[in-house]
């Protein structure tokens, strides 16, 4: 027997820690579905899991407009087009170019960072160095006293 697992619109944001209203508009743009028992949204198991790929595209810097693409993809792919098959492997392969370049940017920019901080500690160094030598320049000076 096949029992189907459905959700509450306070059971999904609670899950996936987000605001119900979150929710509410990832269903407004298309992304999730829920069927409706008067006033209330009763999501499936495939609403569960597309809206844990939109939060994980989110993370990954797919737009919603991009993530909605590959969903409506997908769902024409499981007909086994074979030209919405190959657009949804160019979708993927142009996004993975975009996130690799977007990890070399992050690798260039922490690079940058950590020649600035050595910079910075080397300048902090010399700085500290050279007052240490004044107060004890200043500490073997002999001390002068004003005769009358």
């Amino acid at each position: 027997m096949d029992i189907k697992k459905t959700y509450s619109i306070s059971e999904l944001a609670k899950e996936f820690d987000v605001t119900t209203r979150s929710v509410r508009f990832y269903e407004d743009q298309g992304l999730l579905h829920p069927t409706r028992r008067g006033q209330t949204r009763i999501f499936s198991s495939k609403d569960r899991v597309r809206l844990k790929l939109i939060l994980r595209g989110k993370r990954m810097g797919f737009s919603l407009s991009e993530t909605k693409e590959l969903f409506d993809l997908w769902d024409e792919t499981l007909s086994g087009n074979e030209k919405q098959l190959l657009l949804m492997l160019d979708t993927l392969a142009n996004k993975r170019a975009q996130l690799e370049q977007q990890k070399n940017d992050i690798a260039q920019a922490e690079m940058e960072m950590d020649t600035a901080e050595a910079r910075c500690r080397e300048a902090l160094a010399e700085l500290q160095k050279k007052k240490r030598q004044q107060t004890k320049a200043q500490k073997e000076e002999p001390e002068f006293i004003e005769q009358k």
